[in-house]
């Protein structure tokens, strides 16, 4: 069993030198912080969505904005796309790729962001809420884990996070970018929590 825990460690180490070493992809990672403070600074709202182990981390991104990340400070706008009786109810009406386009075309704003999740690319649904972000005037920022994507193409920021054979190294590489994210928030909307001033 040790060499098997120390393979995953290994991979997982590689996956992660591989985006520090990616210095377009660390660029796009400091341009969605600087569009999420924007957006947030003037009350904006961000809408997350993925499937499965991705829902997860949309609900993660979400829930660390909303309440807290490191330090207490003021609640902000952040919303995952994961309320049970929404999506059965949407899927029951119009079909499970529609369940997040609905929700952004009920509660999105011109100058609110979408943050897309799939580690493929390739989900209808995110791709639809995408496409309808995109209608609306919203930013999208989407976290894919393939180069080239069907997702990437309603993209304003891509951050793509290749890493490796399986999806499970793209979302431990998104959850990295997801804290990032949060963190560069709070460092720009709440220095005093990072003793900056």
């Amino acid at each position: 069993m040790l060499v098997h825990i120390e393979e995953n460690l290994r991979e997982a180490q590689q996956a992660l030198q591989n985006l520090m070493n990616n210095g377009e992809m660390l660029s796009q990672i400091e341009a969605a912080g600087k569009q999420l403070v924007d957006c947030l600074r003037r009350g904006g709202h961000v809408y997350s969505c993925g499937n499965g182990g991705s829902m997860c981390d949309a609900m993660h991104f979400a829930e660390e904005l909303s309440g807290r990340f490191r330090k207490d400070r003021k609640a902000l706008g952040a919303i995952a796309m994961s309320d049970g009786a929404y999506l059965s109810c949407v899927s029951n009406d119009f079909g499970y790729d529609q369940v997040f386009s609905r929700f952004v075309e009920a509660h999105g704003r011109p100058g609110d962001i979408l943050l897309g999740i799939s580690t493929s690319g390739k989900s209808e649904n995110v791709i639809l809420a995408a496409k309808k972000a995109r209608e609306l005037g919203l930013t999208n920022i989407l976290l894919t884990g393939r180069p080239g994507s069907l997702l990437a193409e309603y993209a304003d920021i891509e951050i793509c996070t290749p890493g490796g054979r399986f999806a499970d190294r793209v979302q431990e590489l998104h959850i990295k970018v997801i804290h990032i994210l949060i963190e560069l928030v709070e460092r720009n909307l709440f220095p005093e929590n990072y003793g900056e001033n």
